[in-house]
């Protein structure tokens, strides 16, 4: 599948984009890391539709702050641009899981020099040397920053952390859980019916969560609040999950040990 998200005015996202739906080696390490995630570890899927996913929302977020004149830590920083810092975090939503092709268990650290390479070949002829760098040093630090134990240090790591912890829906959940095992862990993924990113009220973002039975808060509680923790985005994110209908959906008949 190609890659698709809304460059809008932005010519160098665009062509980053070019260069990661024509770059054969990222999609067959997507491929690696879907049989390693998927086939031989039961886990939600791991391949390009997870990262289409992840990148449009962390867009959006991205978006959504800088209209709220929430300033990028690399404009801040490195005095670059708005644009730069969507490439930032469209390129580590895209990469930030390439490890699990050598193994889930610290895969955050083989990303970093599985992604290395990738991001200086995706950034060839859209920036100079200098530019280039930077941009693939906030890539790096987004990808590594996106752990459960991780310390964003910037605006555009904090969103990506987030925003892989909302592809949540109908069975995507980040948390594993073993195909065809009834428990909280499986439960509650498929609990999760729907993830609305919208204005808020009090802060710049609303994140509404709609469940069709309760289990679903266990996504939340052990995912989502722990991602959302230490990310930065604290002061601009509000959470609110509610649960459809009157009644709950029944996820389990029987449940045995």
């Amino acid at each position: 599948m190609a890659i698709r998200v809304p460059a809008r005015h932005n010519p160098a996202l665009q062509k980053v984009i070019e260069h990661v739906n024509a770059h054969e080696e990222l999609y067959a390490l997507w491929q690696a890391m879907n049989v390693n995630a998927v086939e031989r570890l039961g886990m939600s899927d791991h391949g390009p539709a997870h990262f289409q996913i992840v990148s449009n929302i962390a867009l959006k977020l991205l978006r959504q702050l800088m209209d709220r004149s929430i300033i990028p830590s690399v404009v801040r920083d490195h005095k670059m641009t708005n644009g730069d810092a969507e490439v930032i975090v469209v390129l580590a939503s895209l990469l930030h899981d390439l490890g699990i092709s050598i193994h889930r268990i610290d895969h955050e650290q083989y990303s970093l020099f599985v992604a290395q390479p990738i991001i200086s070949q995706l950034l060839a002829g859209v920036y100079p040397i200098g530019p280039a760098t930077i941009i693939r040093s906030e890539v790096l630090h987004a990808i590594i920053a996106h752990r459960s134990d991780g310390k964003p240090l910037t605006l555009e790591a904090g969103i990506v952390r987030v925003a892989d912890a909302l592809d949540m829906t109908k069975g995507r959940s980040r948390i594993p859980f073993e195909a065809g095992k009834i428990n909280i862990h499986s439960l509650s993924a498929v609990a999760i019916e729907q993830v609305e990113i919208a204005s808020g009220i009090d802060k710049p973002i609303r994140i509404n969560v709609r469940m069709n039975n309760s289990a679903g808060i266990f996504q939340l509680d052990e995912l989502l609040k722990e991602k959302l923790h230490g990310s930065g985005l604290e002061p601009y994110v509000e959470v609110e999950a509610t649960i459809e209908g009157e009644t709950e959906k029944k996820l389990v008949t029987v449940f045995r040990i």
